[in-house]
């Protein structure tokens, strides 16, 4: 019996503070402010960050022009590609030229399947954003309509999307 009366005041005092807690997150909660007040106010950004703001074009996608190698390519942003993606006549523009026994990569595209060439860039820059060393595919320009700014080159900065909005940071 004695076990039971223990048992009991226990039970009685766990809901009393479960009672009390959930009181005082309610009384917390509707004395914030709305979450929509909170971020009324961007945070200042760090000084030492870099970032660009692209918005969607009327097809949903995010085009970007880019320095690769010093010289200006047009690409669309694609989180899907895991790398940096290059038209081979965009790639003779830029110097690189790879035999057609390079195209050893099996790649699969909106277009069906094909090869592409592994190439290294020394450098992408997208707004103040720079980007070294990093690797690349040449695919035919049958493959693709446009080159595509892939994974190679995101995994390197960070990047968020919202509302329209892409947002690179460096």
């Amino acid at each position: 019996m004695r076990f039971m009366a223990a048992m009991l005041r226990v039970l009685i005092v766990a809901v009393v503070m479960l009672g009390a807690g959930v009181g005082a997150v309610r009384m917390l909660d509707h004395n914030r402010a709305p979450a929509t007040a909170l971020i009324a106010e961007p945070a200042p950004a760090p000084t030492n960050s870099r970032s660009l703001v692209l918005r969607a074009n009327a097809g949903g996608h995010f085009a970007v022009d880019a320095r690769v190698d010093g010289r200006r390519l047009g690409f669309m942003v694609d989180t899907g590609a895991s790398q940096v993606t290059i038209r081979a006549s965009d790639a003779a523009r830029l110097g690189l030229h790879p035999r057609e026994r390079d195209y050893t990569v099996k790649i699969s595209t909106a277009n069906g399947e094909g090869r592409a060439a592994v190439v290294e860039l020394r450098m992408i820059e997208v707004g103040d954003i720079m980007v070294r060393d990093l690797r690349a595919l040449v695919v035919p320009d049958t493959a693709l309509s446009v080159n595509l700014l892939g994974m190679s080159f995101l995994s390197r900065v960070r990047w968020t999307h919202e509302r329209g909005k892409l947002i690179i940071e460096q």
